[in-house]
C-alpha cells in the first residue's frame, strides 16, 4: 500500500509536467487551448507547470539520496557537512 501511494505522489508531478509540455507545443505549432486567451500566456503556464513537476521530482530524488548518502559533499546539508569535518 505504501508503494502505491508513493507511486500515486511522484505520477502527479510527472502529468504535471508533461501537460506543461504540451502547452508549450502547442504553443510553437500555434494551437491556442481554450482555458488560455493568449498564446504567450499559454506558454508561460506550460514552463510554470514543467518547472514545477520536474523541480519537485528532482527535489524527491535529492532528498532520497540525501537519506542514503549517496550526494556529493556540496549537496548534503549543512549540518552534515561540519558533522563530516569534525
Amino acid at each position: 500500500m505504501a508503494r502505491l501511494i508513493a507511486f500515486i505522489v511522484l505520477l502527479i508531478p510527472a502529468l504535471i509536467a508533461g501537460a506543461g509540455i504540451k502547452f508549450m507545443r502547442d504553443t510553437l505549432y500555434g494551437n491556442l487551448i481554450s482555458p488560455f486567451p493568449w498564446l504567450w500566456l499559454q506558454f508561460l503556464a506550460g514552463v510554470i507547470f514543467s518547472v514545477i513537476g520536474i523541480g519537485f521530482f528532482a527535489g524527491y530524488l535529492l532528498h532520497r539520496d540525501r537519506k542514503r548518502g549517496r550526494v556529493a559533499p556540496r549537496f548534503q546539508k549543512k549540518e552534515e557537512t561540519k558533522e563530516m569535518k569534525q
